[in-house]
């Protein structure tokens, strides 16, 4: 979908004349137009990650390494083992 809204807005279309022809394909409202604000909200976390890709990539590289880290576990309470 957010291809489909970069490539109209390069041929001069606005995010309102484009809202209409777009389906939501899964969930809750499925088969209705996304709200322009929604289209809007697309396009702002587009830019974010067109202007620093290095950070979007260092972020899933933090994130997957805290997936796959060891989960620290509790110590044992020694004072119920000595007794």
């Amino acid at each position: 979908m957010l291809h489909t809204v970069l490539r109209r807005r390069a041929g001069g279309e606005s995010v309102e004349q484009i809202q209409p022809d777009l389906i939501i394909p899964t969930g809750e409202r499925k088969g209705q137009s996304p709200s322009v604000a929604s289209i809007y909200r697309a396009l702002a976390e587009h830019a974010k990650k067109e202007a620093h890709p290095e950070a979007v990539e260092q972020a899933q590289a933090d994130f997957a390494a805290l997936q796959n880290a060891d989960i620290p576990r509790p110590r044992p309470d020694t004072a119920k083992l000595s007794a």
